[in-house]
């Protein structure tokens, strides 16, 4: 066995910084909220090459004395709390005294302050700097700084740390992790004034606003008379919570909208969110998020902040109990604020309608295994990323003891069956209804366009050859700052998609072609945006095209139309599930029936 040794202090702050600092959104984080806790009211943060070549950051904060500039880069140096009941009484978003010295760890630091309000004449010298480079300290001396305030600027991220620098993403997935991770403060903080830029770009431009409904509106580039305002009390416990949510108008198909706030920190809460979208799940399409926003009060002591190096999560005392009441008054305001008189069961609907999902067929006597075409990239990512519990994956017992050879010789049968088989009529506008001589057939309608769509769109992308549909009068479509971003390094992309666009300000873009296939092009732009970064067509957001271009469920399909779709989807490459792994056909044998109903 080896021995054991006493780690040298060099090593000892590398591998503590990687418990804070994972990437450059990490670092921002930090300086952020100590900008926020020194009292700043304006706050600008510039970025080179996604912050991996600079993070400048500046405010107009308090300042840091003149004697504390030597201890702030030493591990658990704060101001913050000083014994250990302070930690169940925190007010400020830091508190460790573990940021700039994990930062320092493993880049190059120049940090300049001010905390007098005089202001030194020309060449004077009225603030202080300081250089800390791989937490050596280069230098410490007086600089023109005639501001109150800090600015500190990170150079060359993880310079020592090759294996963590390595483990970076491109440019655009960075920006928007610093996106998420800056938005949320901006949203706290409605008074003050914040300025983001990339590459001397402005990203964000934010002035004090009057309240957080308008920051809301402002920062999502949403239409504020679809915000709705609520409030919760729990006044046995001193708790109190505001709610800011969308009415029906605003969804995604991701929940890129939803921030939860406790005590003036952005945290992570799977059970208030699960409450929530709870709730939504009855107003929106299925996979459909809505937006919210919740801001809780609760006493510190009630709360364990010091739970994640992060402090992304954080424990709460009866935290179901506060879950059950905010769900409670969520559900009530947007029943009666948000103009809904009943909860919308999303079952069978017409064509105009239009719903947005796919739907799960429920029933799966029998179901066929995809036949895969190796030539397709896609196709072959489409068998690895099938749904664990999808069909695709489980285990029947009628295939368990049949060799490959009869499983194909089976699938082959199948489509021959169906080929022959005689019409018979729809179930529900959701199956199709076919006989054969001992059985009866039954074909998902949503699913099996799925399948077709998803295999024609294949085809074009990898042929290059995507029909398009021409706008005469574009359509355009508002963005988030991250989708900005998104489709700022994918516009090339997205046009070889059959998407044609161009940007009109910081916050909407113009679609001037769309693919024909798409029946929602709107919505379908919005959602590949709202993805982030477009560096591959990956299977998932093939399939997710797919889903939205093909025919619905609840859509009453003419005779033509029902036997186009059988035609083609005997025409597919893998004809027997959709592209998210679930059974386009099944069949009922005369035998299955018979046992069903008892007979011999």
């Amino acid at each position: 066995m080896p021995k054991v040794n006493i780690l040298p202090p060099e090593l000892v702050s590398k591998i503590a910084a990687g418990e804070v600092i994972e990437r450059p959104a990490s670092v921002i984080k930090e300086l952020l909220e100590n900008s926020l806790d020194a009292g700043a009211t304006q706050i600008e943060l510039h970025l080179k090459d996604a912050g991996k070549a600079l993070i400048h950051i500046k405010d107009n904060g308090c300042g840091i004395e003149k004697d504390d500039l030597q201890k702030i880069f030493l591990r658990h140096a704060t101001s913050k709390i000083s014994q250990a009941s302070d930690l169940f009484a925190i007010n400020t978003l830091g508190f460790r005294g573990e940021a700039l010295y994990s930062i320092a760890a493993v880049s190059d630091v120049l940090l300049r302050t001010n905390s007098s309000d005089d202001i030194a004449p020309a060449n004077a010298h009225a603030g202080w700097e300081i250089h800390v480079q791989g937490s050596k300290h280069l230098k410490s001396r007086p600089c023109s700084f005639n501001q109150t305030g800090t600015e500190i600027e990170i150079r060359e991220l993880f310079f020592n740390t090759p294996a963590r620098k390595k483990f970076l993403k491109s440019n655009t997935t960075e920006i928007n992790k610093i996106l998420d991770l800056f938005i949320p403060y901006t949203i706290l903080s409605n008074e003050k004034r914040f300025l983001l830029t990339h590459q001397g770009k402005t990203l964000i431009d934010l002035a004090p606003c009057a309240d957080t409904k308008t920051r809301i509106a402002d920062i999502l580039n949403l239409n504020k008379a679809h915000l709705i305002e609520s409030e919760c009390i729990l006044s046995d416990k001193n708790i109190s919570a505001k709610m800011i949510f969308g009415d029906i108008n605003i969804s995604r198909t991701r929940r890129d909208l939803q921030y939860i706030f406790v005590n003036g920190r952005p945290v992570a809460s799977k059970q208030i969110s699960f409450h929530l979208n709870n709730v939504l799940r009855l107003v929106l399409p299925p996979n459909c998020f809505g937006m919210f926003a919740v801001f809780l009060e609760i006493p510190p002591s009630e709360i364990d902040v010091n739970i994640h190096p992060s402090k992304r999560e954080v424990k709460i005392k009866d935290e179901q109990e506060i879950c059950s009441a905010l769900r409670s008054a969520f559900e009530n305001a947007l029943m009666t604020k948000g103009g809904i008189k009943q909860t919308k069961d999303y079952g069978p609907q017409t064509t105009d309608q239009r719903q947005q999902a796919t739907y799960n067929t429920g029933t799966k006597p029998l179901y066929f295994s995809p036949k895969i075409d190796n030539s397709s990239d896609l196709l072959q990512a489409e068998k690895r990323s099938a749904p664990a519990n999808s069909p695709v994956n489980e285990q029947n017992e009628f295939f368990s003891n049949v060799s490959k050879e009869l499983f194909e010789q089976k699938i082959n049968t199948l489509h021959n069956r169906l080929q022959n088989a005689n019409y018979m009529g729809t179930f529900i506008n959701k199956f199709l209804l076919f006989e054969t001589n001992d059985s009866i057939l039954m074909i998902d309608q949503h699913a099996a366009a799925e399948r077709i769509t998803f295999e024609a769109l294949i085809t074009q992308m990898q042929k290059g050859t995507v029909a398009v549909q021409h706008l005469l009068t574009p359509f355009m479509i508002s963005l988030t700052p991250q989708e900005v971003n998104a489709w700022e390094g994918s516009s090339e992309k997205l046009e070889m998609m059959g998407f044609s666009s161009t940007k009109i300000d910081n916050e909407t873009i113009a679609i001037h072609t769309y693919p024909a296939l798409l029946r929602n092009p709107e919505r379908c732009a919005q959602d590949i945006l709202a993805g982030g970064e477009l560096d591959k067509f990956d299977h998932e957001e093939m399939a997710r095209r797919a889903c939205r271009a093909s025919v619905m469920t609840g859509a009453k399909l003419a005779g033509q139309e029902i036997d186009f779709l059988r035609n083609s989807l005997l025409n597919c490459l893998d004809p027997f599930t959709c592209p998210h792994g679930r059974p386009t056909v099944i069949e009922l044998s005369e035998e299955f029936l018979s046992k069903q109903f008892l007979r011999t």
